[in-house]
């Protein structure tokens, strides 16, 4: 927990925050199917939203790894794009700056995506990585081996992603 947070503790408003939060996360642990899975997210979705005023999200090690499980190949695209919304909603309230500082957070489940990503998630991704990831310029660096990893299943020959995965 950095300083900021610390700090942010003394707040009564934030600390039901950080318990809502809890509460969110509470309800992956009793998902059995992936229908479960989508309301888990979109809770946590939720309360994210209700409190983006803070530009800080707590418990984000857990959320980070809760995200990188919504993304594995063997649940459907309607998981994929709920799990990818609300990295854009993170995304959004961090900022770039702590974006950079926690890339290895949020990474670790998007860099493989793009191989086994359904057609209707795969815009979805590139639009993340255009967005969030290529305007954090130098501040990429840690991060690019694995970003670059990632995008090379759309550079196969006629792809209709090749464009998009070149990152220009």
């Amino acid at each position: 927990m950095n300083a900021e947070e610390v700090e942010l503790l003394s707040d009564s408003k934030y600390r039901n925050y950080v318990a809502a939060v809890d509460k969110a996360l509470k309800n992956f642990e009793y998902s059995s199917e992936w229908a479960d899975l989508i309301s888990a997210l979109g809770k946590l979705s939720k309360v994210l939203q209700n409190n983006a005023k803070y530009q800080v999200v707590p418990k984000k090690l857990t959320i980070g790894k809760r995200l990188a499980q919504c993304l594995h190949p063997a649940l459907p695209s309607g998981v994929h794009r709920k799990a990818l919304e609300t990295y854009e909603i993170i995304f959004k309230i961090i900022g770039p700056k702590r974006l950079a500082k926690d890339l290895f957070l949020y990474s670790s489940g998007l860099f493989p995506l793009l191989s086994n990503a359904a057609m209707s998630v795969k815009p979805v991704l590139l639009g993340l990585y255009e967005i969030y990831y290529l305007p954090l310029g130098k501040t990429l660096k840690p991060g690019l081996q694995g970003l670059l990893t990632g995008v090379l299943p759309g550079l196969e020959e006629g792809s209709e992603y090749y464009e998009r995965s070149l990152l220009k």
